[in-house]
């Protein structure tokens, strides 16, 4: 009971911290005292559908740290020194438990999601509407699970616990970290804390896994790794699909009205104008391809 009642303590001052960093940065963003209409916004953010989405501005190197995250995990297979320190990790996690009891991190993971939907009801756009966002974070999700599911079953590491053998990589870990990447593609135009807040539940819920000895450490840094590199891709390939999805919509339903036949004819235009130049009369003709 006390545990229950004390963990009900942690969660309710979260909250409000939070409540107080979003309030006082929307109040820094919007100069004006005009009250953000929720339903308008919501209405505006379901119905409008640009016929483009923008790619992500990102360079190569930013995918090599999540690549190297996930090395690093594999590589704790293979490399003794690796495997001691997830042994001694697991060691001081016995010595100095330091994080409640209840498994909070089942509801950290999903923080960044509920806060990025959350904002943008409130006035705060991301770089997507409701229905593009929302798919990128369906395709970020998928490739995620589908990735861990398949790595757990094929390499069967014993979580450090011992209920089971499904240890590596850690599925909270990726899930939490690409939901907080997500929220970084989102809304880190409007402000770094944005980014910073999703990374912070993200990191918290990768370190409760170890506490609580669902996970080596191996296995949560190859789970962050992981679910960023999933959100990456997704924002990286979305658009393409995207916009080349749209752009074959549009110019189908513009030549919808032009017969087959001209279609498939090449289109020209020229035209014949009288000049005169130097006392002398002639034609000038142009010819457009």
């Amino acid at each position: 009971m006390f545990n229950y009642l004390a963990n009900k303590k942690i969660v309710r001052k979260l909250l409000i911290i939070l409540s107080v960093l979003s309030a006082t940065h929307l109040h820094a963003q919007q100069k004006d005292t005009t009250k953000v209409n929720v339903a308008d916004t919501l209405k505006k953010d379901l119905t409008t559908a640009p016929d483009t989405v923008p790619h992500l501005r990102t360079k190569i190197w930013t995918l090599y740290p999540p690549a190297v995250m996930i090395g690093y995990g594999a590589a704790s297979f293979y490399v003794k020194p690796l495997r001691r320190l997830d042994r001694s990790v697991f060691n001081e996690t016995l010595k100095h438990n330091i994080v409640p009891n209840s498994h909070l991190e089942n509801y950290f993971q999903y923080a960044p999601v509920v806060l990025t939907y959350g904002l943008n009801l409130v006035g705060v756009h991301g770089k997507n509407t409701f229905l593009d966002r929302t798919i990128l974070l369906g395709l970020s999700e998928a490739m995620s699970s589908i990735f861990v599911f398949s790595v757990k079953h094929a390499t069967h590491r014993l979580r450090p616990d011992g209920s089971d053998r499904y240890s590596f990589p850690s599925g909270h870990t990726a899930n939490a970290f690409a939901e907080a990447e997500f929220m970084s593609q989102e809304l880190s135009g409007k402000s770094v804390i944005y980014g910073i807040i999703g990374y912070g539940f993200a990191t918290t819920t990768g370190i409760f896994r170890i506490y609580h000895q669902d996970h080596w450490l191996s296995d949560v840094i190859a789970g962050a790794g992981v679910g960023i590199l999933a959100t990456k891709t997704a924002y990286l390939v979305y658009p393409y699909l995207r916009n080349r999805l749209t752009r074959k919509g549009r110019e189908k339903e513009e030549n919808r009205d032009i017969p087959e036949e001209l279609k498939k004819k090449q289109r020209t235009s020229s035209i014949i104008l009288p000049s005169y130049q130097n006392g002398a009369l002639g034609l000038s003709f142009s010819m457009q391809l």
